[in-house]
């Protein structure tokens, strides 16, 4: 494989796009890889800048990549909407995502800390509680979600036979963020 200098991932739940580019800006890797193969991807790769769309979860993938020895840079959605060349898919977005990054007008997005994110969490489970009781039956969900999704684990909807397990194990596992929350269920 030629050695690539950028990479763009698009986060998903379950399946991440991978682009890859040189330094000429020819493409080198363009790949899907499934949510328990990413590091290991990124193990194999000499150091490069890898780009990504910031949201809940690319925090804590900013981490564990960069921990890899890559440079890692979060860019807010809204500017890699400009990016995207042909129709909305997995694969135009991470070209796009690609793109972005090396820019010198970008300005990233700072990766936070887990401890900035365990925060961040609570003021949102906090605003879901409040906010969403009255008005949203799919509320428990929200919180639940606003809990665990930064934390890099994929929840999915309350109509999926893994939300309730997977919300199991985080409000009554030993974590225990919401304690007596048996009601949630």
């Amino acid at each position: 494989m030629e050695q690539v200098t950028t990479i763009g991932l698009d986060l998903a739940k379950s399946v991440f796009q991978v682009h890859g580019v040189d330094a000429g800006g020819a493409v080198v890797v363009i790949k899907k890889l499934r949510r328990e193969k990413v590091l290991a991807f990124f193990k194999t790769l000499a150091p490069c800048l890898v780009g990504m769309e910031a949201c809940g979860t690319a925090h804590y993938w900013a981490r564990e990549i960069g921990a890899l020895g890559h440079t890692v840079k979060l860019t807010p959605a809204k500017y890699v909407k400009a990016y995207v060349k042909r129709g909305k898919s997995d694969a135009a977005d991470a070209a796009a995502i690609c793109e972005a990054p090396p820019r010198p007008s970008m300005r990233p997005v700072p990766v936070k800390t887990a401890q900035q994110q365990s925060a961040c969490c609570i003021l949102a489970s906090r605003a879901a509680c409040g906010s969403l009781a009255a008005s949203n039956a799919n509320w428990p969900w929200r919180v639940v979600r606003a809990a665990v999704g930064p934390g890099g684990t994929p929840v999915h909807g309350p109509g999926s036979r893994l939300f309730k397990h997977r919300a199991e194990d985080v409000v009554l596992g030993p974590y225990r963020p919401f304690h007596n929350a048996s009601w949630l269920f």
